[in-house]
């Protein structure tokens, strides 16, 4: 890209920001000159870090095309609210429920997590699992419930309409996992509130404290949905996941908790592949949309045709 084509970008993308901070309490008169832009990660939506100097750092969310169609703005905010009373995210500075633009607070001195920090940061695993640990156990309550097997059919209903190709057998799939509801079934756990989409980037280490953020998918769930979602999006090895399950759990794992945890571990994948090919019907030029579905099925499928899966789902049924 030309200079003065990066130069255009970066304009257009500050004006964007500065309409929306005039729409914020506080911010109205903001100029131009009175802070600085940089670009963060994010999928589906562009997140920005704005520092207007001294302690005046904030992160500011505007959602992505497309994303209104399932996801609640409203259940979003409270949610983002709540987990920041329980001190596990930043503070929410403003929320819109109606356009889902979110300003938080910029937390100092963190890594942003990823697969390689997970793997160089000592206990990192045990810090993101003691995090969902205060989050799962702080007796407030999320808005809306997550709900696996409803999601994928919500999911597909949205694929359907658009008339969107899905991988081959992913209806097969889902039917060969029905033991697997069935089994989740038989010895439910007591809903907590969940972040369900624990992506590496969502945490933000500083080695002593885990901070967790973006509640776009929250909700009430079987907390150790968040550990298996964890593992799988941190590729985690096992003694990865035997560090993250002993924190959370204050000591060795049931079998029972442990196969619920692999099992979530091909339930997410099996849920995040239609996650990606909404995206990849919406032109979501993030990635490509395709091949990133049709990984985390295959993936799925491989973790679900594991001679030792089925003995996983009988722990989890027998409790």
């Amino acid at each position: 890209m030309a200079p003065s084509d990066v130069m255009t970008r970066v304009m257009e993308e500050k004006r964007a920001v500065l309409e929306e901070l005039w729409k914020i309490p506080g911010f109205e008169a903001t100029r131009s000159e009175d802070f600085t832009l940089e670009r963060q990660g994010g999928l589906t939506n562009l997140v920005y870090k704005l520092d207007f100097g001294g302690d005046r750092r904030f992160i500011l969310r505007i959602p992505g095309k497309g994303t209104e169609d399932y996801i609640d703005r409203a259940v979003e905010l409270h949610n983002a609210r709540v987990a920041a009373e329980a001190g596990v995210s930043a503070e929410v500075i403003h929320g819109d429920d109606k356009s889902g633009v979110m300003m938080s607070r910029f937390i100092d001195g963190i890594v942003t997590m990823s697969p390689e920090q997970f793997r160089a940061r000592e206990g990192s695993p045990a810090r993101a699992a003691k995090a969902l640990k205060q989050m799962h156990g702080c007796g407030k309550e999320f808005r809306f419930r997550f709900e696996l097997f409803a999601m994928i059919d919500d999911y597909l209903g949205i694929l359907d309409k658009a008339k969107a190709e899905l991988p081959e057998g992913y209806h097969q799939v889902v039917e060969a996992a029905q033991p697997v509801r069935a089994a989740l079934d038989a010895n439910p756990l007591p809903l907590a509130p969940c972040h369900c989409d624990p992506l590496c980037e969502n945490f933000l280490d500083d080695g002593e404290k885990m901070w967790v953020v973006d509640w776009e998918y929250s909700g009430m769930n079987d907390p150790i949905w968040d550990l298996g979602d964890l593992s799988v999006e941190a590729g985690f090895d096992a003694a990865q996941d035997a560090e993250m399950m002993e924190a959370y759990c204050g000591g060795a794992p049931s079998a029972a908790l442990m196969g619920r945890m692999v099992i979530y571990k091909a339930m997410c994948d099996l849920l995040w592949t239609l996650w990606g090919l909404i995206q990849h019907s919406n032109g979501n030029p993030a990635e490509d949309f395709w091949a990133y579905s049709v990984g985390r099925f295959e993936r799925c499928q491989k973790l679900m045709n594991d001679p030792a899966f089925a003995g996983h789902v009988a722990a989890v049924k027998a409790g």
